[in-house]
């Protein structure tokens, strides 16, 4: 996976790390964005199998 650049224009950033719910992962975001357009960015690269 290489790394690319990315610009977001928007409210609030916050930095969080993903914890594993069932067999997914899960970031908790304050209850006021619910229903609000979010984008996840990956700051660590993933160990390809």
């Amino acid at each position: 996976m290489e790394k690319v650049d990315v610009t977001v224009s928007g409210y609030e950033v916050r930095e969080k790390t993903v914890t594993k719910t069932g067999n997914s992962g899960h970031v908790m975001v304050p209850v006021s964005w619910v229903g609000k357009r979010v984008k996840i960015v990956l700051l660590d690269p993933v160990e390809e199998e």
